[in-house]
């Protein structure tokens, strides 16, 4: 079972930046000025080699959020 993360980077990501996170969702926010990169992950060590990626690039890493699992949705009969 794979989990909803949300991992913040402080700063805007330039576009090969970004490129190094295309199985995620970025964002930029405003103020403060960050990047949030969300989307599945599937385990621990998927989440291990995330963190890696991100403190091997040089990014300042702000916070990690981990969201429940969804219910399965079931089609409406």
């Amino acid at each position: 079972m794979s989990f909803l993360y949300e991992v913040r980077v402080r700063g805007r990501l330039s576009r090969t930046l970004a490129s190094e996170f295309e199985e995620l969702a970025l964002a930029a926010n405003v103020e403060p000025v960050e990047t949030v990169l969300s989307g599945p992950i599937e385990d621990q060590a998927a989440l291990h080699g995330l963190l890696r990626r991100i403190e091997s690039l040089g990014l300042e890493l702000v916070e990690v959020r981990r969201f429940p699992p969804q219910p399965a949705q079931t089609p409406e009969n």
